[in-house]
């Protein structure tokens, strides 16, 4: 039986930002439609690296796909020069139970991630926002801007507040426009520009869309700070315990999920939930619903809107079959034999 191995460096000659954007989109709207299922979650926390490792699956009726992730989150490895951020993707024929490609999945869930960010914001927030906040300057941060500045091409000003070091988000500022030109080909309009900020409180008085993308296990943005009309795509929420926003935030905001049993479990939405401030009948919906017409999503101007994005398999199975399928055309990819 025959599998095809697709390294990073191969996912990054045939993923482009645009394409997987459209291809989490297309997951969202199937999700909708009642044509997925998300399987269980499995976390491990090896206490002493400080470390986690994350196993996600899933199943794609419409695509006829299903498969599984896992990933690992092992930060000192930066010191030993050993990548932190690594993963492994398989993807299954779910016609047939045979397995159709191995990949590396840090580099797709990090596209696939900035895609859905970049989707909550063009669906959530006002059309005429034009000033994007990234909280948290990390590896992540890089795909959450290409991805908006995509999505959202009214974007005139990209903020970055890191609230760990704000020496990350001065670096990250001044690299950001060359790294998007040589990482993704992505050529800028003269109109964007990029600051880092080290007062969060007073950036957010002025930003219309906030990413949030952080490793924060307690409240980075407190709800007297958040202007009315402001929508939050948050990230970083990702595992149990993990918070980025005041749970007060969510008592009048309306608030959408990836997954609302997923994001009730773990996500943005656990420690609101856990409190009573916030009810399963408080979400709105999903933000798949949205997309596909059957939910509304913001209803006014002055509206807080939240995407509680968790992450899903999902959309790492499909963007790993979208890029099988170009890898193919391409000649790229080695052979297994299993």
């Amino acid at each position: 039986m025959e599998i095809t191995v697709l390294s990073q460096a191969e996912l990054k000659q045939v993923l482009e930002p645009d394409r997987v954007i459209e291809t989490v989109e297309s997951v969202y709207t199937q999700k909708a439609e009642g044509r997925t299922a998300v399987w269980p979650s499995v976390e491990y926390h090896f206490e002493e690296k400080n470390a986690v490792m994350d196993i996600r699956s899933g199943y794609l009726a419409g695509d006829k796909l299903h498969g599984a992730k896992m990933l690992n989150n092992f930060p000192l490895n930066v010191g030993a020069a050993l990548p932190a951020f690594t993963g492994m993707l398989l993807v299954f024929d779910s016609e047939t139970g045979i397995p159709l490609a191995l990949m590396d999945a840090s580099y797709i869930t990090s596209l696939r991630t900035g895609a859905a960010a970049a989707l909550g914001v063009r669906t959530l927030a006002r059309k005429n926002s034009r000033n994007l906040l990234i909280v948290g300057a990390g590896r992540q941060a890089f795909f959450m801007v290409a991805a908006t500045l995509l999505a959202m091409p009214q974007i005139e000003n990209v903020r970055v507040h890191d609230p760990i070091n704000s020496a990350n988000a001065e670096e990250f500022v001044s690299q950001i426009k060359a790294r998007l030109k040589s990482e993704l080909n992505l050529d800028l309009p003269d109109k964007v520009n990029f600051t880092a900020r080290a007062d969060l409180q007073a950036v957010l008085q002025d930003s219309d869309a906030v990413i949030t993308v952080t490793r924060a296990t307690s409240p980075i943005i407190k709800k007297e700070w958040v202007k009315q009309g402001t929508h939050f795509s948050c990230i970083g929420a990702d595992m149990l315990g993990k918070e980025e926003l005041d749970p007060e935030l969510f008592r009048t905001a309306r608030a959408f999920a990836d997954d609302k049993k997923q994001c009730l479990s773990f996500g943005e939405m656990e420690i609101p939930y856990k409190l009573g401030i916030i009810s399963e009948q408080n979400i709105q919906g999903e933000l798949g619903e949205v997309l596909a017409g059957t939910v509304t999503g913001r209803i006014s101007e002055e509206d807080i809107t939240i995407f509680d994005a968790t992450g899903l398999a999902l959309l790492d199975i499909a963007t790993g079959k979208l890029a099988l399928d170009l890898a193919r055309e391409k000649g790229l990819g080695q052979k297994a034999f299993i």
